[in-house]
């Protein structure tokens, strides 16, 4: 049973305290409207498929590969409608299976662009499976699949996707940060491979059960027919990836690359590589649980490099699985720092904020000197969101918030900030001291990652996210209570010549609470003081911005 595919295709891989309603409010009951009334995005298609025997596996159920082959066409289906010419699978992110589908019983796929880039667009799938005689639906997997849009004469400008819904704007701001990710995945394996020591344990485990890597090698070529091709005359990804799927699973010991080259028998001699895949499979007993299998005892050379390559990957799912996969109300309100995960604690930092970001239920709770103060109320959690105009330019304002070492020039409640690890351009560490709240007779400490983006492109703003990690060599001491925050940072976007909307965002944790909700329901105007103060030191800084700052 295949449980995770890593499959990269060309590349190699109403608020109890206001009435009021706010402007957002206002959208989200049009959008709420538009899905009431039967709204459907554009480039949304959806493929319904009866499992039948030709389409199952030795253990009778639907096998990988035919699952691979209709999520494929259904996504490509999605993003040639959106494109409006013919697509071709360039990646596909991880896939968990969450359960197998038997014969007679319904698969459900959907697919719909996310978002466009230029010529690429990210593709999210749904795939859902029915059993009609009991009524009963479950989830299988999901997907996210990149499609590059192809014409013969001319270079493709694809059209942006215009956003309805809070699902549609959350997913479009999110696949920003899923890109970044996905191109730099490459290095993110050089540099596990590089400053991390990989745990092989070869010489301490017992060689008389392990099994010779050159034996799991499995060869297959494959003649492309025409019930290969797609509509476009050529064979098409999910045609590939099922292909790859049956060699990995003869050649089956839990984690399995796949390499796929192709050649023209007469006119060709060398070989094209078109993709390359790693499958991670789980062998089951006959009571259908999970069997132990022999070790694998790498070939020398490049086959150790590949067993640890492995290893990093393994790193690499676990990660997106549990850090950047899970959701926020189930994060921890701080993880471990290190340098294997810094891309994906980044990626789930800046995207936390974005989904905040895109809620459409914020209520407007307050508004003095036209600095509002909105609320959202949501599961466990107390959120509030403060905004103003500043007359400022926005690529500016962002640099000048960037720095946090010079918030306690404008933020009372920052005593101190030490830049405790530059890790790379956009993302930094802090050590924060901020005074006692509530009567405590401590100070607070709290430390800080800090990812900054800029905008994709012009509809999107410019990014300060902030979340709490732990590092061994900043623990809490008794000197200091230690804070912490979950989802918190600020938002730019260009309204117009010198003028900037600036938003500032902070998911309460239960510590800062009782504070939060004071200065919610206009007990305290600290709010206020604090953000008109951050208004006056744009104002007083936006011809004097530090040159050692615009290199950050």
């Amino acid at each position: 049973m295949i449980q995770n595919v890593g499959n990269h295709l060309r590349r190699g891989l109403a608020s109890v305290f206001s009435s009021r309603a706010s402007r957002k409010s206002a959208s989200r009951t049009e959008n709420n409207m538009a899905e009431d009334e039967g709204y459907r995005n554009p480039t949304e298609v959806q493929m319904s498929q009866l499992v039948l025997p030709c389409h199952t596996n030795q253990r009778g159920e639907l096998s990988v590969g035919q699952l691979l082959k209709w999520i494929d066409t259904t996504a490509c289906l999605s993003a040639e409608r959106h494109a409006g010419c013919p697509c071709v699978t360039a990646s596909m992110d991880d896939i968990y299976f969450e359960h197998t589908i038997s014969v007679g019983q319904v698969v459900n796929i959907k697919a719909k662009v996310n978002r466009a880039f230029n010529s690429s667009m990210e593709v999210g799938i749904q795939v859902a499976s029915e059993d009609l005689c009991s009524d009963k639906q479950w989830s299988v997997c999901k997907a996210l699949a990149t499609f590059v849009a192809h014409r013969e004469l001319s270079k493709v400008k694809l059209k942006q996707i215009t956003l309805r819904t809070e699902e549609e704007k959350t997913e479009h701001s999110v696949a920003a940060e899923r890109r970044r990710m996905r191109l730099v995945y490459t290095d993110t394996i050089k540099d596990l491979l590089a400053n991390c020591v990989i745990q092989d344990d070869l010489e301490s485990r017992d060689c008389s059960r392990m099994v010779p890597a050159e034996k799991t090698r499995v060869e297959s070529v494959e003649l492309v027919l025409p019930p290969h091709a797609n509509h476009q005359g050529n064979t098409f990804g999910g045609q590939i990836m099922a292909w790859m799927e049956n060699v990995a699973t003869i050649a089956a010991s839990m984690e399995v690359g796949v390499c796929v080259e192709a050649y023209r028998q007469e006119a060709e001699t060398q070989r094209r590589h078109i993709n390359s895949a790693f499958m991670t499979f789980v062998v089951l007993d006959a009571d259908n649980q999970p069997q132990m299998l022999p070790w694998i005892r790498p070939q020398p050379g490049d086959g150790e490099r590949r067993y640890r390559e492995a290893s990093a990957r393994k790193k690499i799912r676990l990660d997106r699985k549990y850090i950047v996969s899970c959701k926020q109300a189930e994060m921890p309100l701080s993880v471990p720092w290190d340098p294997s995960n810094q891309v994906y604690l980044s990626y789930n930092n800046v995207s936390s904020l974005k989904m905040l970001v895109a809620r459409d239920n914020w209520v407007l709770s307050s508004e003095i000197s036209q600095v509002r103060l909105y609320t959202l109320e949501e599961d466990k959690f107390l959120s509030f969101h403060m905004e103003m105009l500043v007359h400022v330019d926005t690529a500016r304002a962002f640099l000048l918030l960037s720095d946090l070492r010079r918030r306690p020039e404008w933020d009372k409640h920052y005593r101190s900030v030490e830049l405790v690890q530059q890790v790379d351009e956009d993302d930094a560490i802090y050590h924060i001291v901020s005074p006692a709240l509530g009567g405590d007779p401590k100070p607070q400490d709290f430390v800080i990652l800090a990812s900054r983006r800029k905008p994709c492109d012009n509809r999107d703003p410019y990014v300060i996210a902030m979340r709490s990690v732990t590092l061994p060599t900043h623990l809490e001491t008794s000197e200091y209570r230690r804070g912490e925050t979950i989802c918190s940072g600020f938002c730019f976007w260009h309204e117009g010549d010198q003028l900037t909307k600036v938003s500032y965002y902070n998911q309460a944790t239960p510590g800062f609470l009782k504070y939060v909700t004071t200065n919610v329901t206009g007990l305290s105007s600290e709010f206020y003081t604090t953000f008109k103060a951050c208004e006056q030191f744009l104002l007083d800084n936006r011809n004097d911005l530090a040159p050692s700052l615009q290199t950050l």
